[in-house]
């Protein structure tokens, strides 16, 4: 009786085993850009497919680009499975763009000790600072005049655009709305208590079990319907970066990709000044192609890259045609100007370093002057061989002549002029060479110059 009592728990409870909930989590720390999109894209189609139950992004970004922000926010609003951001750990933030993650997502969650805010856009991306948020109280006169005129129409859309866009989510999501627009607008920003307490997020959670116990019970609506969290105590399951997501996340940095392009440059340089294809060459051309496939990714201001583009020929230019000095500095002040130019925008998260440009100019000037030293000092060695070499070099006549004859030179036959006889086995010297003729001179001590 005891067996058949157990047989049918262990019956009554298999269905509630085979229903286990299903958790995915994947981790994006840094700026928001294609490489962090296509991670989240892949790690939430990989939750769909696997039937997850919840699907949450621990998120701690500065911000970052637009577009990839909004590919992110697409696939999130079209996904089935239900997604939680949750801004950690305690220290993290969502400025920016992270802020239009939390509004989008199903659950916001933030640890404590987080902030999020800081939405006001930019020219390219989000969160930085050449879109000054609106003053409180509007100008008037002709101060109003001085402000449209220096906000410019391409940034008052901006701004218009953006606030749009975060008060639909806030809409979509039953949140705050009024500071959704005021982040945008005027740059402000909350703790993770404030946040909650304004109706910005849903909860506090200091550990991924807290989120889901707490998010546990809550209905939520997906594309397709609505559904209720199940959650609490659920295994979760991490879906880590393949090796392609991590180097894609690594050269988008433009610092990196200033140092893999400056690689590729140099590398090429020194093969093509020694041919022979060998590792320079194979090293200088997998930097470029890296570095080239970096810059693509990143939003890029053309004067920046043309400027750029100058340096990188100039100092090349310097290397094959050394001027002493001209073709390298102007490069290396064209290279300075472009990096610094080089991303549109004031990207959270993808600023070219002042501090990073300066000494990578200095090494490339360091570089370029050990070019041009080598170069001065091979122009100011004797020719040591071809037709330039050859003169001072003695000779062997091989039979009497007046005018022409011939001569042997270092085991080879060569037609010869003189403006006096020679003798078979005599010595002369090679005062210069004319086409195939050299002309020679008597040279009794049979000595080179």
């Amino acid at each position: 009786m005891k067996r058949l009592l157990v047989l049918v728990a262990a019956l009554m409870l298999l269905p509630l085993a085979a229903a286990a909930a299903t958790v995915k989590l994947a981790e994006i720390h840094g700026a928001v850009s294609p490489a962090s999109a296509a991670y989240f894209l892949r790690a939430l189609d990989e939750a769909q497919r696997a039937g997850a139950d919840l699907f949450v992004l621990k998120l701690d970004t500065p911000g970052g680009l637009d577009s990839a922000m909004r590919g992110m926010i697409q696939g999130l609003l079209a996904s089935p499975v239900p997604v939680a951001v949750w801004v950690a750990p305690a220290g993290a933030r969502a400025a920016s763009a992270g802020t239009y993650l939390l509004y989008a997502a199903q659950v916001a969650a933030m640890a404590p000790g987080t902030n999020l805010g800081a939405a006001t856009p930019v020219a390219i991306g989000i969160g930085g600072e050449a879109a000054r948020p609106a003053p409180a109280k509007p100008p008037e006169g002709e101060e109003a005049a001085k402000t449209g005129a220096a906000g410019g129409a391409m940034e008052k859309k901006a701004v218009h655009d953006a606030a749009a866009y975060i008060r639909s989510l806030a809409q979509l999501r039953g949140r705050n709305a009024e500071w959704a627009e005021r982040a945008v607008r005027e740059a402000e920003s909350l703790s993770a208590e404030e946040a909650l307490a304004q109706g910005v997020i849903d909860l506090v959670a200091a550990d991924v079990d807290a989120l889901l116990r707490q998010s546990d019970g809550r209905k939520v609506a997906v594309a397709g319907g609505e559904t209720t969290l199940a959650v609490a105590g659920a295994a979760v399951d991490v879906i880590e970066r393949t090796w392609q997501e991590r180097l894609l996340a690594a050269i988008a940095d433009p610092n990196l990709a200033l140092i893999l392009l400056m690689l590729g440059v140099y590398g090429l340089l020194f093969e093509f000044y020694s041919p022979g294809f060998g590792v320079a060459g194979i090293v200088g051309a997998i930097s470029l192609l890296l570095a080239l496939y970096a810059l693509a990714m990143l939003p890029i201001n053309a004067v920046g890259a043309l400027l750029l583009l100058l340096g990188i020929v100039l100092m090349a230019l310097e290397a094959f045609m050394p001027s002493f000095g001209a073709f390298g500095i102007g490069g290396v002040v064209a290279f300075v100007a472009g990096a610094v130019m080089l991303i549109d925008g004031d990207v959270p998260g993808l600023e070219i370093s002042l501090a990073f440009v300066v000494p990578l100019a200095a090494t490339s000037a360091l570089v370029l002057a050990g070019i041009g030293g080598f170069a001065l000092r091979a122009r100011r060695k004797p020719p040591v061989s071809g037709i330039e070499a050859m003169a001072g070099l003695p000779v062997e006549v091989l039979g009497d002549f007046v005018g022409e004859g011939w001569v042997q030179v270092g085991g080879e036959r060569w037609r010869a002029r003189s403006e006096v006889p020679l003798a078979r086995g005599g010595r002369a010297r090679i005062v210069a060479v004319d086409g195939l003729t050299l002309l020679v001179k008597p040279d009794d001590t049979g000595e080179r110059s």
